[in-house]
């Protein structure tokens, strides 16, 4: 493990980056690691986030990222009610070309030299085998797989949890809180999106799906023949009768461009994120469109990271999943009440936790 020597500009962390605890720039040249790990509240406790692995333009880009992402999860987990603060990494490159034991060693080496201030499991370009390697050395990883005593792959809480925030929406909206003869349209089939379309299906909902990647979509398709499919997002999104857009697949999927032509009532997805910028969601209320929070509704994945640290029975991380459903409904309920926008509401409430728990913390 060699100190790092990639540079990245001041600028790219952003006017609001300074409210991070720690960042971290990760380099071994051996194993050819780049990496960033964005610590940015440990109020509620250590900072807990995923480990995602993919390409980024440049790294002031892949900064950035680390930096939203961490925020995103202090207020997950404070919405969640767990004793986690914020945190994330992201490891620069094509997880398909780089990725081995070595670079996820020395990762592992990485994370553990922060003491515990940081716990990490999968995300997008990682999975539970990958865990097991970084665990080798490292004890503070979360979502290693189920033979090395971990909790498996936390995608079907993910789902599960998300489906409780859109029924929650739906019941907000509509006045009944079901999916039945719903029209959902799924952008991003992978991990979290199939089964979520797995879960729409049972749920009685029509879906309809999109994926950059070909064999994502066959896969749902030949297990699920009455999905719909379209080309692409563009298509997606101007669907004549969709009721709920979920946005499942990379963070900034609403944007100027978007909200003009959205057909969707309520937009509900898991992806991280989803909001180029906050004026997109009132641009969205403006014509009638529900926002839910993403880090509300997808917050199952860290429930579910979080079993085996805290002593948790398969069963009783399924119900705190479910409490997702009132978690959203109470996020609208005080929304409407209180004149605000969804996101305002949501993050008024995870602040209020993280705030009371730092001022405990000082006194």
């Amino acid at each position: 493990m060699s100190s790092v020597d990639f540079r990245t500009p001041l600028a790219a962390f952003g006017p609001d980056s300074f409210e991070h605890e720690q960042v971290v720039l990760c380099q071994d040249p051996a194993s050819g690691l780049k990496a960033v790990i964005a610590v940015h509240s440990t109020a509620l406790g250590p900072g807990l986030g995923g480990t995602r692995f993919r390409t980024y333009p440049g790294d002031d880009e892949a900064v950035t990222d680390a930096l939203n992402l961490s925020r995103g999860m202090s207020y997950k987990n404070a919405m969640a009610g767990l004793d986690f603060g914020g945190g994330k990494s992201v490891i620069i490159g094509d997880p398909a070309r780089l990725k081995s034991e070595e670079l996820l060693l020395a990762f592992g080496r990485f994370v553990a030299s922060l003491g515990g201030r940081f716990i990490t499991g999968c995300d997008l370009g990682t999975d539970v085998s990958d865990m097991d390697v970084v665990g080798r050395v490292c004890r503070w990883i979360v979502t290693r797989s189920r033979k090395t005593g971990g909790t498996g792959d936390p995608s079907s809480s993910t789902a599960l949890g998300l489906v409780h925030g859109m029924r929650a929406a739906a019941g907000h909206r509509w006045g009944a809180p079901s999916l039945r003869g719903r029209t959902v349209g799924v952008a991003g089939v992978g991990k979290v999106g199939h089964l979520l379309v797995e879960r729409l299906v049972h749920e009685g909902a029509r879906v309809v799906v999109t994926d950059l990647l070909e064999e994502p979509v066959r896969r749902v398709v030949e297990k699920f023949r009455q999905v719909a499919v379209v080309d692409d997002t563009e298509s997606l999104i101007r669907l004549p009768g969709l009721d709920i857009y979920a946005p499942c697949a990379l963070g900034g999927a609403l944007d100027e461009a978007v909200v003009p032509v959205l057909t969707a009532e309520i937009v509900c997805g898991a992806a991280n994120n989803q909001l180029s910028h906050p004026d997109v969601e009132q641009q969205l209320a403006d014509r009638g469109i529900l926002y839910v929070p993403d880090y509300v509704v997808n917050a199952g994945g860290a429930i579910h990271a979080t079993g085996d640290l805290r002593g948790r029975s398969p069963s009783q991380v399924t119900a705190e999943v479910d409490r997702i459903f009132d978690t959203t409904r109470a996020v609208l309920e005080h929304a409407e009440s209180g004149g605000l926008l969804p996101g305002e509401a949501a993050d008024r409430i995870a602040e209020q936790r993280i705030a009371a728990a730092a001022g405990e913390r000082r006194s």
